[in-house]
């Protein structure tokens, strides 16, 4: 199988189960719960899982992307990020973007990218958004964490479902 390739079997049971969803949609919780908890625990949760899944030295490194990730969305702060707790089997509109920002970077989805960015990061930040997310996308596919592509259409009908209970956008 070539890089950026996936196995339609592996994980098929649920796609929060495969690695690299897990690695960054757990991240992204742990990494925001951290942050409006004032709490470390979060954080060194989302640690162990990394370097569970990634080993001692990748899961570090794959970290420093992630929190550098996370740390840059929250610049909006007009516009609080919003997530589920952690284990929790669905999404909210903020976590679809953001794995979808990073499936359609790993996948060279220039449309999806613009939408999800566009949604998710205010105009001010938008460009630090984007580059902080290709490091983190160029990361997980270094470690061969590959996410599954999600179309553009899933993304705009997230943001359809979405539009009438936000009254905030980014």
């Amino acid at each position: 199988m070539r890089p950026g390739q996936f196995d339609p079997m592996e994980h098929a049971g649920c796609y929060f189960e495969r690695p690299p969803e897990r690695l960054v949609l757990e991240g992204y919780r742990g990494w925001l719960a951290g942050f409006e908890t004032g709490s470390v625990t979060p954080w060194e949760m989302t640690q162990a899982l990394y370097e569970e899944l990634l080993g001692r030295v990748q899961g570090r490194r794959l970290v420093v992307e992630l929190s550098h990730f996370v740390r840059t969305l929250r610049r909006c702060a007009a516009c609080p990020l919003r997530s589920f707790p952690f284990n929790a089997h669905h999404v909210c509109r903020d976590e679809c973007l953001a794995l979808g920002l990073i499936a359609a970077l790993q996948h060279d989805d220039e449309g999806a990218a613009r939408i999800c960015l566009s949604a998710i990061a205010c105009p001010a930040v938008s460009a630090d958004v984007a580059e902080a997310a290709v490091f983190f996308a160029d990361a997980l596919a270094a470690a061969r964490h590959y996410l599954l592509p999600i179309p553009q259409g899933a993304i705009e009908d997230v943001l359809s479902r979405s539009a009438v209970g936000r009254a905030t956008i980014h």
